[in-house]
């Protein structure tokens, strides 16, 4: 059988520096810092009160209130972002063939905030079970691909991964083998999260996983650096459109990029810590690399997981040396996340992204409040603090999540 050639067409994006596409992008070429004192509920007794939100949303100004209602924000963060692939793909709703179109999205957390706030009103209302029809259709994580599925009457696969920080790079993998084996020929994919809030600020917390810079928030993501703390919280969507190429020639679309390969593997080392030698990153990264059918020296840049955690960031380097050798100084290595924060379910979508259009427009988007390298990692191209151009064939994204999920997808430029 003909194994399919995968393609991206349509690019939407919502995020703590951007609430579209255009913005986000612009946004990540200058630099700019997502991070804010958190204004969705009360710090006081928290170690972390800053994060990366979302600015300036307002849902009833770009969904039909009667769809919003129904949604946790984590459903309306997709269902915009969404939209605006879709829209950027030109694609003619009423002309295609709905049932080869599915939906495959990735969250690690869903509707959790619908959940605490449910749980509020029962508190507040001395334990009557007073609970909002919708509670149930806003939790749940498969709403936020089942509300666009239904909205626009696609009628093939649909789901949510659920992976952790792998989430939806996991769901551009899944979308990627569906065509590829011809189930489909599009898929709207991507992810989306929503949980800044007293579950995902106090959990992350009690692990001692995010900053506590409370006095320098702007700057307190900061991958690679040797005073770096933690991560910064963030929040968001991004949605693909991923294409069979016959498929997008034949309705003549823009092509972005190819989706060439995906490497997918468990790290077995430990459930939240990454092998000290990035053995599974190592792995994942060659796995994509040969999938894609191409070699190591025609990858020019390396969009890394780089969450700014003491052991996260020395791990995927040691990878990166390990599987590029020398070439690995000769890449253009960066990690948006500096800007972003982590996105958690959604930051492999937003990340693949930033890769696609670096890989487009020939410039890759900085590294910011990077000073001083930790010595344990190599002296790569970080691309500190200014974005660089910096022309290559093909790119990789890496994504990795608790419960040892290694994500690592190749995009190259379409020929």
């Amino acid at each position: 059988m003909k194994v399919k050639r995968v393609v991206i067409t349509g690019l939407g994006a919502l995020t703590p520096i951007g609430n579209t596409l255009p913005d986000y992008w612009n946004a990540l070429l200058k630099g700019v810092s997502g991070a804010n004192l958190i204004t969705y509920f009360n710090t006081e007794n928290f170690k972390t009160k800053f994060a990366c939100e979302v600015k300036n949303f307002d849902p009833n100004n770009l969904i039909d209130r009667k769809i919003s209602r129904s949604m946790d924000k984590c459903g309306q963060y997709a269902f915009v972002t969404a939209m605006e692939a879709i829209k950027d793909s030109g694609l003619d709703i009423e002309k295609i063939n709905k049932q080869r179109v599915g939906v495959i999205l990735g969250t690690a957390i869903g509707g959790i905030g619908s959940i605490i706030e449910a749980f509020n009103t029962f508190n507040e209302n001395g334990g009557v079970p007073k609970f909002s029809p919708f509670l149930l259709t806003r939790s749940l994580g498969d709403m936020i691909s089942g509300n666009i599925a239904l909205h626009y009457g696609f009628s093939g696969t649909n789901c949510v991964t659920t992976s952790a920080c792998a989430s939806s790079a996991n769901a551009l993998a899944d979308a990627y083998h569906a065509i590829q084996l011809g189930k489909v020929d599009i898929v709207i994919s991507g992810g989306a999260e929503a949980c800044i809030n007293l579950f995902g600020v106090g959990g992350f917390n009690s692990m001692n996983a995010l900053s506590i810079r409370n006095d320098e928030y702007e700057t307190a993501s900061r991958p690679f650096d040797f005073t770096r703390d933690g991560f910064v919280l963030g929040e968001g969507s991004a949605t693909l459109i991923v294409e069979d190429y016959e498929h997008a020639k034949a309705r003549g679309a823009k092509i972005y990029a190819e989706l060439a390969g995906v490497g997918l593997i468990t790290d077995t080392h430990h459930i939240t810590a990454p092998h000290p030698q990035g053995e599974a990153a190592k792995l994942a990264m060659q796995i994509a690399i040969e999938d894609a059918k191409l070699k190591i020296t025609d990858i020019g840049h390396i969009n890394t997981h780089g969450t700014s955690t003491p052991l996260g960031d020395i791990s995927e380097c040691i990878a990166i040396r390990n599987l590029f050798g020398e070439h690995a100084y000769k890449i253009a290595i960066n990690a948006t996340k500096s800007m972003t924060g982590h996105m958690l379910g959604a930051a492999g979508a937003a990340e693949a992204i930033a890769t696609i259009l670096a890989l487009q427009n020939g410039i890759v988007p900085p590294t910011i409040n990077l000073k001083e390298r930790d010595p344990e990692i190599p002296d790569f191209n970080f691309v500190s603090n200014r974005a660089t151009e910096y022309n290559f064939y093909a790119a990789i994204s890496n994504s990795f999540g608790f419960g040892g999920h290694n994500a690592s997808l190749v995009f190259s430029k379409f020929d």
